[in-house]
């Protein structure tokens, strides 16, 4: 192995050579084409032929949305699987960079640079519509960049270690929370100054500490945020997502978790013994993040609460188990290259998404409108034709790409 560059402090027992480029682990591939195909569609406009249709579906609709603060819809699991997925793609990663020789030090830097890159991006997509820069990082790839660089260096220090940074910063992160003074959740609480509607449940107790726009992590925007040149100083908002920078802290157990699974399916065990893992280990994430929604903070994605972090770390675990069941544990992999050809390209679809949507269903509109009146399709139904029309597109174009050997990385 080549050694490490002057100053660099590698692990000391790092994880086994990468597997041979046959071995790909498609059911990572699948994964996250199937978590990106699910984000670019939106929700495929259901929602919105609903309400053209006067509520139809409501349960369907409830889960295809995020929840407004407390618990959980399927729709919620998006940004944690994908940000699990970072984790688990880091052995893989690596390995195959050591494989060819690269010092450690080299790797770190090549992490901390992927790192400022997709922060840069993050804030890039905030700015998307704006007149400047919005120095915003609650952008799903600004989040991942904050915290990549502490997960590359817990890559190869072992399943206990990487355990207990976990738990050390679902504690540390609760303590912060906890230790920051929550207001009253009276008649006195001022709504106005946090950006909630009169009507908008407070949390009370406990839980309070972790209120919408009223807890440790606004307060820290507020400075932070302001240290930035804006159109208009920061403040909360009626209507914002409650959506916080420090967010990337706990964010960082949620990658470790995928790191873990990661080592795990690149290690010697039987592929029996890998589902058996894993569908042991989100049984106990399950247990303990809805023990700790039960008892010391509320399940709540739009801050990552450490009973989030395990909620969702379960669902996110069980996703990654079922994949490599009917992937590469079954040796059946065909059947996923049409998601595949979206992991792989997995940058791509997601920048289209945030960039692209609203001009390809312009374009559609103009060259190809005159194409649907004569289906006489209810206009209700219209949203549904646009998201899965403009998905598809999106997906022909990743297709393009997979097969003209086109894969862009960071």
């Amino acid at each position: 192995m080549a050694q490490a560059d002057a100053g660099a402090n590698p692990p000391a027992n790092l994880p086994a050579l990468p597997l041979k480029p046959s071995e790909r682990l498609v059911s990572l591939d699948a994964y996250r084409g199937f978590i990106m195909l699910a984000m670019a569609s939106g929700g495929l406009g259901i929602a919105q032929a609903s309400k053209n249709l006067g509520g139809a579906w409501p349960g369907l609709v409830a889960q295809l949305g995020h929840v407004p603060w407390e618990g959980c819809a399927a729709w919620d699991l998006i940004q944690p699987a994908f940000m699990f997925m970072v984790g688990v793609a880091v052995p893989y990663s690596y390995a195959r960079r050591r494989e060819r020789g690269e010092p450690w030090g080299r790797m770190l830097r090549h992490a901390a640079a992927r790192a400022a890159i997709l922060a840069a991006l993050g804030v890039f997509l905030a700015s998307a519509w704006s007149k400047q820069t919005n120095f915003i990082f609650t952008n799903v790839l600004a989040q991942i960049g904050l915290g990549y660089v502490f997960v590359f260096l817990a890559w190869g220090r072992g399943a206990r270690m990487q355990a207990a940074a976990v738990a050390a910063i679902l504690v540390g992160t609760w303590c912060i929370f906890y230790f920051y003074p929550a207001p009253e959740a009276g008649p006195g609480f001022d709504r106005a100054a946090c950006g909630l509607p009169e009507d908008w449940p407070l949390l009370s107790g406990l839980a309070a500490h972790w209120n919408k726009n009223a807890n440790v992590a606004a307060r820290f925007d507020l400075w932070f945020l302001n240290l930035f040149p804006g159109e208009k100083p920061f403040a909360p908002r009626p209507g914002d997502g409650g959506y916080a920078t420090l967010n990337f802290l706990p964010s960082i157990a949620t990658m470790i978790l995928g790191l873990m699974a990661g080592e795990l399916l690149r290690s010697a065990r039987s592929r029996r013994r890998k589902l058996l893992l894993l569908a042991v280990a989100g049984a106990a994430l399950m247990a303990l993040g809805l023990a700790a929604g039960w008892t010391v903070c509320p399940i709540v994605k739009r801050i990552w609460t450490p009973s989030w972090v395990l909620y969702s770390g379960a669902w996110v675990v069980w996703m990654l188990a079922a994949f490599y069941a009917a992937t590469d544990a079954a040796g059946l992999r065909r059947w996923a290259l049409p998601l595949a050809v979206v992991g792989m390209n997995s940058i791509v679809m997601y920048m289209m998404a945030q960039l692209m949507k609203e001009w390809t269903w312009n374009m559609l509109g103009i060259h190809l409108g005159p194409l649907f009146a004569p289906l006489g399709l209810d206009p209700a139904y219209l949203p549904i034709v646009k998201s899965a029309s403009v998905l598809l597109i999106f997906w022909l174009i990743c297709v393009w790409l997979h097969r003209q050997r086109i894969f862009v990385r960071i």
